[in-house]
């Protein structure tokens, strides 16, 4: 639950952003819930200077109520039996203003041309007001982050020590997770698990669970998340099976020591191009820098990717409430890959971790016999 004070300064840190115009239009449902409380599928927010007007469709009336109700804030809810009736809606609530601002990444030129037309205003385009808000997360977003890690690290730690992973199929270790995640309290998996294993499959940073079954002298790389009150987690780890090879080894304990620089680097102030480049340069240095193949990490949020996004370009430096992946990897086919990624909160005087599945070791625990 959120308190109505936290809502009320949401809006108001996203108002000092825009002196383009009089009032921003909020089409990105995330945007809209973080500013409201709204989880429905349908509506927009009007973010006006002096409330918020959430218009949304019938089906989401009472649940729109009672949402804007228990996040409280300033604002009304307003239902249109119709699109054509929350175009109207819509329209009526901007009539006094003369520029309104819309998210221009999220509004399609048909959808532009559709409120140009009703609006009878100026709208003015304008880019990721909310969302360099939603940046820093307060201890309410932190908390259930941390209770999604917690959800994921005890799923994988069951399905390891219960169910094993030789001798079953990518496919039925990612669903073990995504069922015990759920039966730990996650609405669902962040995104689609990934658990890839062997020589080709694991050489693919984004490969998509098959059929494909873990056997000996196998890597196994599973990424693993959940989703928890909206909110996401996200975490890596990588198994050998059976007792690995001197490369294996090596390969781990480079990415490892690359991924446990990279989480001692982030402070706030650090550029995100220099904290890829603190596990960029690890690897490197190693002699395979060609197989990491991806960016360091991402921020993490009520969306799985979202700012700031840590890779060699990028330009935002990294701020108190930013929580973010570091996932060095290295990867080739015949081979396989190696990643480990940990979740962090970036605190005044550096980072928490908020994933706690152990990492030191690549040899998965074996499960009990029968």
């Amino acid at each position: 639950m959120m308190a109505a004070q936290q809502i009320r300064e949401r809006s108001e840190r996203v108002r000092r952003r825009f002196d383009q115009a009089e009032a921003l239009l909020v089409t990105d449902l995330s945007n809209i819930r973080w500013l409201t409380g709204f989880t429905g599928s349908n509506g927009w927010a009007l973010l006006t200077p002096d409330e918020t007007v959430l218009v949304t469709d019938g089906r989401y009336g009472g649940q729109a109520t009672a949402q804007r109700a228990e996040a409280g804030g300033e604002g009304r809810v307003i239902v249109g039996l119709s699109g054509a009736a929350m175009l109207d809606s819509l329209a009526a609530e901007a009539g006094t203003f003369g520029s309104i601002a819309f998210e221009s990444a999220h509004v399609t030129y048909e959808q532009f041309q559709r409120f140009q037309s009703i609006l009878k205003t100026t709208l003015v385009p304008v880019g990721g007001l909310v969302e360099a808000e939603r940046r820093t997360k307060d201890e309410g977003e932190i908390a259930r982050m941390a209770e999604a890690c917690r959800i994921a690290d005890g799923a994988l730690a069951d399905v390891l020590a219960n169910t094993g992973l030789e001798g079953r199929t990518e496919a039925q270790i990612r669903n073990a997770l995504e069922i015990r995640m759920r039966e730990l309290g996650a609405s669902g998996p962040s995104y689609e698990t990934i658990v890839a294993t062997g020589p080709i499959n694991a050489a693919r940073p984004h490969h998509r669970p098959t059929d494909t079954l873990i056997e000996p002298g196998h890597t196994v790389i599973i990424d693993v998340g959940a989703l928890y009150d909206g909110y996401h987690s996200d975490m890596t780890r990588t198994f050998f099976i059976g007792e690995p090879t001197p490369l294996q080894q090596e390969l781990y304990e480079v990415v490892l020591e690359a991924q446990k620089a990279g989480v001692a680097a982030v402070e706030s102030g650090l550029s995100t191009a220099e904290l890829d480049a603190v596990c960029r340069t690890a690897i490197t240095a190693a002699g395979y820098g060609e197989r990491f193949s991806h960016g360091t990490g991402h921020g993490v949020g009520l969306l799985i990717h979202e700012d700031p996004f840590i890779n060699r370009t990028g330009d935002m430096k990294l701020q108190v409430g930013d929580v973010v992946t570091v996932e060095p990897g290295v990867y080739r086919e015949g081979f396989g890959g190696i990643r480990v990624e940990d979740l962090v909160v970036v605190t005044a005087s550096g980072c928490r971790v908020l994933t706690a599945s152990p990492k030191d070791s690549p040899c998965p625990p074996s499960p009990p016999t029968t």
